[in-house]
Formats: structure tokens, sequence, C-alpha cells
């Protein structure tokens, strides 16, 4: 109980932070034709029973952000949503397969003005130290600000931007063995989890930010070098915490990406759904340049009341989360 009554004074506090800065809470249907693009996203489906059209497979969504970038484009102005979401195939002390995600987006914001508005989210919601699974973060010192190629520089020794997208390549520079039938991404996420990431957020939080153009999912391309894609992360207490985009509002890139990525999915897990295409109407209607940022609202809640694992912060977990 003393997780939960934690966990419900941090909702207070977001919903306080947003309604001051001028933001609008929306909600999103959680029932949608297509839940996302990502390549490795599992999704669950259902089916929709009309009494008068054919029956309909409908997902959970895995993320409200196609359905919030339509309300940017409407003309919502900044939003911000407890969303749930659900991920198949997820479950660990910090992945639960039914979460709430804390997601918002603002018009006209950039990479800086929105790792500025984090840093003060954390810091308004959460005690001046914190201690999660075994680490404490001092959110009264600097936070942290690390590229990508920083990090790999920093911890694996490679120069990763020079490198590119050659797997051997990489895994040569890094000293590592490649698997067989490993990718580029594949051995991209391997070195990330093995070396950099139990490097960051260990004594205060940590941005990390420009990654590779070929990660930049729904983040446009730095204008400044096109390698690297306007994206970040954060971590607290050594948690990956939030994931964020200087968004990509261009629908023919767009449209690209996707195939892309629905041909990679496919490849590997079989057909799905059908491509948003709603979402991409609403991109050629013309979106506003903006910024938006996902949070694991659960983690932050693990976070800011020292919980070890996300059955604790959840009113009702499954029992193997418990």
């Amino acid at each position: 109980m003393p997780f939960l009554r934690r966990r419900s004074a941090v909702t207070r506090r977001v919903r306080g932070f947003f309604e001051a800065r001028g933001y609008t809470e929306v909600e999103t249907p959680y029932l949608v034709p297509a839940p996302g693009e990502e390549v490795h996203l599992r999704a669950f489906s259902t089916v929709r029973e009309h009494p008068d059209d054919p029956d309909q497979t409908l997902w959970l969504n895995t993320s409200p952000e196609f359905a919030m970038k339509r309300l940017l484009v409407a003309g919502a102005g900044p939003i911000f949503q407890f969303a749930r979401v659900w991920r198949n195939g997820e479950f660990s002390p910090l992945h639960s397969p039914e979460f709430t995600m804390l997601e918002w987006y603002r018009p006209d914001a950039d990479m800086d003005s929105l790792i500025d508005e984090t840093t003060r989210l954390v810091r308004s919601v959460m005690a001046p130290h914190v201690r999660c699974r075994g680490l404490q973060n001092d959110l009264t010192q600097d936070f942290e600000r690390l590229t990508v190629a920083e990090a790999f520089a920093r911890y694996v020794g490679v120069d990763l931007l020079r490198i590119g997208e050659d797997a051997p390549g990489l895994a040569a520079a890094a000293g590592a063995r490649l698997r067989d039938g490993e990718t580029w991404e594949d051995l991209f996420f391997r070195l990330m989890l093995e070396r950099v990431e139990p490097n960051l957020g260990r004594s205060r939080p940590t941005f990390l930010t420009h990654w590779p153009a070929a990660q930049a999912a729904l983040a446009r391309r730095d204008p400044a070098d096109p390698r690297v894609a306007e994206r970040f992360e954060l971590f607290v207490c050594g948690i990956e915490l939030a994931n964020a985009f200087v968004e990509l509002t261009d629908p023919v890139e767009q449209r690209a990406r996707f195939i892309a990525d629905r041909e990679r999915r496919h490849a590997a897990y079989g057909e799905d759904w059908p491509l948003d295409e709603d979402f991409l109407a609403a991109l050629e209607h013309g979106m506003p340049p903006s910024a938006g940022i996902a949070v694991g609202f659960d983690r932050l809640a693990m976070i800011a009341s020292g919980a070890d694992r996300i059955g604790q912060v959840l009113w009702l977990p499954p029992n193997d989360l418990i």
C-alpha cells in the first residue's frame, strides 16, 4: 500500500504539472485497426462484431502515439494522456503486458526544450534523492547528456557513426563475436544492453540523445547531421524511463519507413494489421512541428516510491508479477 499511495500522489502531481503549463488531458481509443509499426512489438488482437457489417479484427494499442498526433493535426495544441497500453510477451520486474504510458506532445518544441520540460517534470514529482533497485540518483545535480555515439566511444570503444551499418565492422571494432544471422541492428542492441545501458543513470539521470538514423523510428533526422535522429531516452536509477522524438512530419518519408518496418516485421512474425492510412492522411494534411515523449508511468512510480518490481505499483498485478 505505501507504493500504491505514492503512485496516486505522483499521478496528482503529474496532472498539476501539465495543467499549470497549459496542456489539455486527452483520451484516445484503446481498440485500434493498427497498433503501431515497431518491428518487434507484439500486440493483442480481438474481433469487433457488428450486426450489419462483417466482423473486424482490432488490436489493443501498444502506444497512443498515432492517435495523439492526429489530434495535433486537428489543432488540439499541447496535450498529455495517461494511456493504458498492451504489449504481448513482456514479463519481467520492469515489464508488464498491460501498463500505463504517460505521453505528451507540444507543438513547436525542439529536443532541448523537451529535455528541459522532462527534467522539470521528474524533479517536480520525485524527492531530491531517489533510490530504486539498489541505485540512488541525485536529482539536484545536472542531468547527464550523452549522445549514442559518445556512449559507444566511452563504453564500447568504437566510432559508431564512422563504422555505419556494417555488422562485421562493428563486431570487429567492439571485440565481439558476430553471431549466426545477427544483423547490425541486433548487434547494436546487444552492445547497448550489455555494455552501454548498465552505465547509464547510475548516480544521476542520463539523457541518451542523437540515435543513429537507422533507429529513428518516428523521429526526424537531425538537420545538422543526417546520420543521426533527434531522439532521446532517459535513464533514472539505471532504468530506461522514457523515449522521445522531435517528430517526423514528412508523410512521404514516414510511409517509406513504415513499409520498410512492416517488411521486416512480417518476415520475422508473419502478416498482421493494415497500414494506418488515417495517420498518414493526417500527416499529409499537415502536422505542426512538434516534439513528444512517452514515459513508462509504472516505472516512474517505482522510482518515486522505491519499489523493486513493477508488480508492487500495480493495483491488481498478474500473478506472475507479484
